[in-house]
């Protein structure tokens, strides 16, 4: 039983009744709404109560009622780590009185009871003021007494200043509040980044050499000129040897054969030993320090499996699961067969030391100075040992992000994410049709997704070489990499086998023929092209448009061409606008008409745009809503600055 006389439903954004938490990064707005009801006609307020979790006051923002009993707010985050917010909502008996007082008036009654009545009103709301208004609601209420000043009184009674002080000193008589919800505040790397992966071991000049970290110093000016702020590495750590598997997968390895570095440990160590061929701790520190004086982060592999030789499977045989016969059971995903990998046992009896254990590898590594993880097949373990993992981390170290690599089921990606993931893979790699890129970009920013759904487009990857890239030219290359680039704000790149188009495949897979997966390339690091140069300059552009660097503001434009793309994005408060057009046809000119938004623009008919290619420098005066564009194989891309 209770006299509270709110209800408070409808509350967005939400995940699955707050068993989850929504995600923002530093500085960003978190738009919030609810459906705020009571009986009668008495006048409502709401207000969006927040805190960061570790505070224990509440600052507060007042909503906007909008319509059917729809009111709206928002409030910024500015710290890393949890928030907490809640609605609260109450009858307004001052208000409620000042509009009831005022409609009478209106309607020329006499209203010398509902000004004494007001008084009660004025005295609780003196105890909210200073000095100088607990004068002036005395003066007030001296006023409302006194019958023979009663014109004037009624003057004050609806004044807009009397409207102020209610409005602002709320009295929250019998309010009722939601339950609390959270969100949690990443860096603003989270929402922004440019990856880069190569493999150390093929990093070294001279051919037929095993690259070290040494030669991965010398490529660091080259990452950081293409404009790449996070350089991913593959496992780092010692490769088994038992069931190593040979170049382009082949089951037996020959003499000299590197092996698959996702195939952890050997008799050099395991998950917190470095491959002897690629340097030392100290050569890795040093790396990651020259890499950090030019802007780069060093993202590490977090592979949570073994090899057959990996220590672990002698000092702790219960964290592994045996066949029948006695052998161990390796890993496969059928008909695929992973010879050289063995899967931990994820329902052990001693899982709670696994787990420990796994979480002591990654703090290792926290602690030499790494503060991204790329996690590797995050799907084939447990969501809620995902869940502790990425919290124990966070708790003493908020700035670490990770990266689920999971091209699974959609709901399994998505519930990855929604245990903690700070960043995910995406099906982008496979979406290359028109209506496929505006249905997938609408489903990950218009849905529930854009609350705690981070994605992180790839045209490539070393598993990956999709069938559009396999043997395709130049602006097959520059499409792709446009599109990712400009649709999400954190995007990544596999190379230099990308730059350099180097797209042979596996007959009949999606997969690259000398894969560096199976075996050291040697590569000509000093190699020029327009691609590489392309690349660079979308990457500039990228960091200096804040309308790129965030991914769910994005409208896509009427375009009557099936073989061009055409959207338009914005950061906030409108002070960058871009229009990205980009050919989906690698072979022909593709031209048509397209339509600005002029209604989310805030643009009349008639006005007169400046549009610049950011690109290519080229200026472009349009005054009408449909302008003509028209792009070529040789450049397949415009990114316009708007000026207005």
């Amino acid at each position: 039983m209770t006299r509270e006389r709110i209800v408070i439903e409808n509350i967005e954004p939400q995940l699955q009744g707050g068993d989850f938490f929504i995600k923002r990064v530093t500085g960003e707005l978190v738009h919030v709404t609810a459906d705020v009801l009571g009986d009668g006609h008495d006048v409502l307020q709401a207000e969006v109560c927040f805190k960061r979790k570790t505070d224990k006051t509440w600052q507060t923002v007042r909503m906007a009622p909008l319509v059917n009993d729809a009111y709206a707010a928002a409030f910024r985050v500015e710290h890393q780590g949890f928030y907490e917010y809640k609605i609260r909502g109450w009858i307004d008996h001052p208000l409620n009185w000042q509009h009831g007082i005022e409609a009478k008036l209106k309607d020329a009654q006499y209203v010398k009871s509902e000004l004494l009545d007001g008084i009660q009103h004025l005295e609780a709301v003196s105890q909210k003021l200073d000095d100088n208004g607990k004068h002036y609601v005395g003066m007030l209420k001296d006023l409302f007494a006194d019958e023979k000043r009663y014109d004037e009184a009624c003057k004050y009674a609806i004044s807009e200043d009397l409207h102020r002080i209610f409005r602002d000193h709320p009295t929250r008589n019998l309010a009722h509040e939601s339950k609390a919800l959270e969100v949690y505040v990443d860096r603003y790397k989270a929402r922004f980044s440019t990856w880069y992966e190569f493999f150390p071991r093929s990093a070294s000049e001279e051919p037929g050499k095993h690259g070290t970290f040494k030669d991965c110093e010398r490529l660091l000016p080259r990452v950081a000129a293409m404009g790449f702020d996070t350089l991913y590495f593959p496992p780092i750590h010692p490769i088994g040897e038992v069931n190593r598997k040979g170049r382009n997968n082949a089951t037996n390895a020959e003499p000299g054969d590197s092996g698959v570095p996702w195939g952890i440990g050997s008799k050099h160590g395991g998950h917190k030993a470095i491959h002897p061929e690629l340097g030392t701790e100290a050569d890795f520190r040093n790396l990651i320090n020259h890499a950090e004086s030019l802007g780069i982060e060093v993202a590490m592999d977090l592979a949570f499996q073994a090899a057959p030789d990996h220590p672990y499977l002698t000092e702790h045989p219960s964290w592994f699961k045996k066949r029948p016969d006695g052998t161990m059971q390796y890993a496969e995903n059928p008909p695929k067969k992973y010879q050289d990998i063995v899967n931990f046992y994820w329902e052990s009896e001693d899982y709670k030391e696994l787990w420990e254990e796994l979480l002591s590898v990654a703090l290792q590594w926290v602690d030499m100075g790494i503060k991204i993880f790329r996690v590797d097949n995050p799907h084939t373990k447990p969501f809620y040992f995902w869940n502790w993992f990425i919290a124990e981390i966070k708790k003493e170290h908020p700035d670490v992000l990770f990266l689920a690599e999971a091209f699974s089921r959609p709901k399994i990606m998505q519930q990855l994410a929604k245990q903690g993931y700070s960043q995910s893979y995406t099906y982008f790699t496979w979406r290359t049709s028109k209506s496929e890129l505006i249905e997938y970009m609408t489903e990950l920013t218009q849905t529930k997704q854009k609350e705690y759904y981070r994605p992180n487009f790839w045209p490539n990857t070393p598993d990956i070489n999709p069938w559009h890239l396999q043997g395709a030219n130049e602006a097959q290359h520059l499409i792709r990499y446009a599109l990712a680039a400009t649709l999400s704000s954190n995007i990544g790149l596999y190379g230099p086998v990308y730059e350099f188009m180097e797209s042979d495949p596996v007959p009949g897979k999606e997969e690259y023929m000398n894969s560096e997966k199976y075996q050291i390339r040697h590569w000509d690091w000093k190699k020029d092209n327009k691609l590489i140069r392309l690349i660079s300059k979308i990457n500039a552009v990228r960091k200096q448009h804040t309308a790129l660097q965030q991914t769910n503001n994005i409208r896509f434009c009427d375009l009557h061409n099936d073989g061009l793309l055409a959207f338009y994005k914005w950061d906030e408060g409108f002070k960058n606008e871009i229009l990205v057009v980009v050919s989906l046809d690698p072979y022909y000119k593709q031209a048509g008409s397209l339509r600005l938004p002029y209604e989310l623009m805030n643009l009349a008919p008639g006005s007169e745009l400046t549009l610049k290619d950011v690109i290519t420098d080229s200026t472009y005066t349009w005054n009408e809503e449909w302008n003509y564009v028209e792009l070529h194989p040789s450049l397949p891309f415009h990114i316009f600055q708007v000026f207005k």
